[in-house]
């Protein structure tokens, strides 16, 4: 299983934004083939103990059952769209891929 981590910072941090970057990601990223999990919200701003990194906004986490389903999720159509349709509105974009192997 491979985790794919994302934590968007946005330009312009507002709630409409937050909800339209949500949107984007269940309109595109979902349903992918090697999926097993799917899991997209903001940032919980209470759980701000020290170790809590608070640099972001939105958080994506999509994990698959292969290295080769992500690979492929990477280059496909609807991936690629999504990026060229969002970039525009993030100021940064951290991604933490982790295996089990």
């Amino acid at each position: 299983m491979l985790g794919h981590n994302v934590y968007f910072t946005l330009n312009d941090d507002t709630a409409a934004n937050r909800q339209a970057l949500i949107d984007a990601c269940q309109e595109y990223l979902t349903g992918h083939p090697g999926v097993a999990f799917f899991c997209v919200g903001t940032l919980v701003d209470d759980l701000n103990r020290p170790v809590n990194d608070q640099e972001f906004q939105v958080g994506l986490h999509v994990f698959f059952d292969s290295r080769e389903a992500h690979d492929t999720y990477q280059v496909s159509q609807r991936h690629v769209q999504f990026i060229e349709q969002n970039k525009a509105n993030w100021k940064q974009v951290r991604v933490f891929d982790s295996s089990d192997a």
